[in-house]
C-alpha cells in the first residue's frame, strides 16, 4: 500500500520550487536568460507539437542529462540559466523541476498546467518532425 499519492508528491514539489503560469511564461520565452525545458516523450511532442526554442529532455533522462558526472550530461544545463520545466499538464514538470533542484540545479521552476495551459493562453507552438533512426 503506498502511503502518498501523486497529488500529495505534486503538491509538496509545488511549495518547494517556482510555478509559473503559461501567461508569464509566454512573456519569459524570449528572454536569453531562461531555457524552456520539454520532458514529455517523444511521441507526445511528435502528436502535438511543441514550443518553438523548447529544448526536448525527456523525463526518463532528465536526471542524467543534468549531472555533469553522468555519461549521459548534456552540457546545455551548464549555463547558469533559468530552467522552466513543462510536461503536458503540469504534474510531470513539477516533479522533475523539484528533483533537479534538489541535485542543485538553479534557478528552476515548472509550469502549471503544462503545455495544455501554454496552448490555451494562446502561445506559440509548433510542429515536431519525426525522426525514425536510419536502418543499418
Amino acid at each position: 500500500m503506498i502511503i502518498k499519492g501523486i497529488k500529495e508528491l505534486c503538491e509538496e514539489a509545488e511549495q518547494e520550487i517556482e510555478t509559473l503560469l503559461a501567461e508569464d511564461v509566454i512573456q519569459l520565452r524570449k528572454d536569453p536568460e531562461v531555457v524552456l525545458v520539454d520532458i514529455r516523450d517523444i511521441r507526445e511532442l511528435w502528436r502535438e507539437g511543441t514550443i518553438p526554442g523548447a529544448m526536448h529532455a525527456p523525463r526518463g533522462m532528465l536526471e542524467f542529462w543534468v549531472d555533469p558526472d553522468s555519461p549521459y550530461h548534456r552540457a546545455d544545463f551548464n549555463s547558469g540559466k533559468k530552467f522552466i520545466f513543462y510536461c503536458a499538464g503540469g504534474l510531470r514538470s513539477a516533479l522533475a523541476a523539484q528533483s533537479v533542484h534538489r541535485m542543485g540545479l538553479s534557478p528552476v521552476s515548472h509550469m502549471a498546467g503544462g503545455f495544455s495551459a501554454w496552448v490555451k493562453a494562446g502561445g506559440p507552438t509548433i510542429e515536431k518532425e519525426v525522426k525514425l533512426p536510419k536502418p543499418k
